[in-house]
């Protein structure tokens, strides 16, 4: 079975090409811990980041926002020390930061999703990519994306970050061609268009 080429290390990068990466999510929860875990990859390898990811889902209270918005510095102290996750102080607190941005979002749009699908005009973008070398690492929608983020006062939503965040919610399929979930993935995001 022909998987993306990104695909090197293992099962849990398997499973996560294989079952999440590129379907469409319109969960705010979902969403949210996607936004959360590209921004924690930052400098780093998404495989770091899967490893530890099921650390984040408890430390970070399965990333209900509601919740993430009470964390006071005592709360910050802690994660700073849990060795399960990636202490980067500023990672960290923007995971509080982000948190209450969303919020406003949710309240001011209804969901974070409709705010944040409206920049692909609410449905997913089909591309064709015959090799991950042809795949760009930001797009002028993942600019626009990142610019109004942080205008929000967002914060680890570069351009870079924001598309790599497309790609996994199924924003955009970048699965290659000669992937299987390619197909696969584009119908089901026509299934949803």
């Amino acid at each position: 079975m022909k998987r993306c080429s990104w695909v090197k290390h293992g099962k849990i990068e398997e499973d996560y090409h294989d079952k999440e990466w590129g379907v469409p999510v319109y969960d705010d929860r979902l969403l949210f811990e996607f936004l959360v875990l590209e921004g924690a990859q930052a400098g780093l390898s998404w495989i770091t980041v899967l490893k530890k990811r099921d650390r984040y889902r408890e430390v970070f209270d399965n990333f209900e926002v509601q919740k993430i918005v009470r964390y006071d510095e005592r709360k910050i102290e802690v994660l700073l020390g849990d060795s399960g996750i990636i202490k980067n102080k500023r990672k960290i607190r923007s995971v509080l930061t982000n948190a209450k941005a969303f919020v406003e979002i949710q309240r001011e749009f209804g969901s974070f999703a409709r705010f944040i699908w409206d920049f692909t005009g609410g449905r997913p973008i089909q591309n064709r990519w015959k090799t991950f070398a042809e795949i760009p690492a930001k797009t002028e929608v993942s600019e626009a994306m990142s610019k109004a983020l942080k205008k929000r006062g967002f914060s680890f939503v570069g351009p870079t970050i924001c598309y790599a965040f497309m790609q996994a919610v199924g924003m955009v399929n970048d699965h290659t061609t000669d992937c299987f979930r390619h197909e696969e993935i584009k119908i089901l995001h026509s299934a949803r268009s």
